[in-house]
C-alpha cells in the first residue's frame, strides 16, 4: 500500500477520494462497532459488508436499525433494508447513508477472511499484556540493586576521608608560619641608549695661498672656420 501524506487542500483530498483504488475504498467504508462487540471482538472499527445489522446514529433517519442490502464503493454509500422514501409519482426508493453515520450492531461472519481478521484482533491485547508484565519487573530489580550498591559504597569511605582532611590543614598552617615565602624582586631589563653616530667632518676648502698654481695656459690655435677652409682650398687649387 502506498504511503499517504497529510494533505490540507480540499481539492487534493477530493481527488484522492475519486481516484482511490478499490482496496483503499473498502478501508474508507469502515464504521464504529457497538460497545458489546468492542468488548467481545477486541476491535473498534471494521469495514461494513452486506448482511451486517446497523443503526443510524445521525441525520434525519436517526435511530433506524436494519440490515445492509447493498454497499456502493463508487459513491461511498450504503443502503439499508426498509430505509426508503416516496417519489412524487409514488414509487419507493432506497435512501443512501454514509458509513460514518452508522454503528454496527451485529457482524456477518460468513466470509472466512473476515473471521480471520476478527480472530487476529482478539489476540492483540494478550500480546500487549505480556509485554507490559515483562517491562515492569526489570526496573524494580535494577532499582533495588542500585540502592544496595550505593549504601555499601557510601557508608565507609566518608570516615577515612574526614580524618585526612582534618590533619592536612594543620601541617600546612605550621609550615606557612615557620618558612615565610620570600618574594624575589622582579628583574627589569634596562634600555641601552644608542649613542648618535659621529658625523663625518667635511674637508675644509683650501685658501688662495694653499691652492696650487695653475699651469700656464698655452695659446690656443685659432680654429679655422668653414669659410676660411673653402677659400684656402680654392687658392691652393688655383696655384
Amino acid at each position: 500500500m502506498q504511503a499517504t501524506k497529510r494533505i490540507k487542500k480540499p481539492g487534493k483530498q477530493r481527488k484522492l477520494l475519486y481516484n482511490a483504488p478499490a482496496h483503499l475504498r473498502h478501508k474508507r467504508m469502515a464504521a464504529l462497532l457497538s460497545p458489546e462487540l468492542i468488548a467481545s471482538k477486541g476491535a473498534k472499527t471494521l469495514p461494513v459488508r452486506k448482511g451486517d445489522t446497523v443503526r443510524v446514529m445521525r441525520g434525519d433517519h436517526k435511530g433506524f436499525e436494519g440490515k445492509i442490502s447493498r454497499v456502493d464503493l463508487k459513491n461511498y454509500r450504503i443502503y439499508i433494508e426498509g430505509l426508503t422514501r416516496e417519489k412524487v409519482d409514488g414509487t419507493a426508493v432506497f435512501v443512501s447513508v454514509h458509513p460514518s453515520k452508522v454503528m454496527i450492531r451485529n457482524l456477518n461472519l460468513d466470509d472466512k477472511w473476515r473471521k480471520g481478521i476478527v480472530e487476529r484482533k482478539k489476540e492483540l491485547p494478550k500480546k500487549e499484556e505480556k509485554v507490559e508484565k515483562v517491562a515492569k519487573k526489570p526496573p524494580a530489580k535494577a532499582a533495588e540493586l542500585k540502592e544496595e550498591k550505593v549504601e555499601k559504597v557510601v557508608e565507609k569511605p566518608p570516615k577515612r576521608v574526614a580524618k585526612v582532611k582534618e590533619e592536612k590543614p594543620v601541617e600546612e598552617k605550621i609550615v606557612a608560619q615557620e618558612k615565610p615565602v620570600e618574594k624575589k624582586p622582579k628583574v627589569t631589563k634596562k634600555r641601552v641608549q644608542k649613542k648618535p653616530a659621529a658625523k663625518k667632518k667635511k674637508a675644509e676648502k683650501p685658501t688662495e695661498e694653499e691652492k696650487p698654481a695653475k699651469k700656464e695656459e698655452k695659446p690656443k690655435a685659432a680654429k679655422k672656420t668653414r669659410a676660411k677652409r673653402k677659400t684656402a682650398s680654392k687658392t691652393e687649387g688655383g696655384t
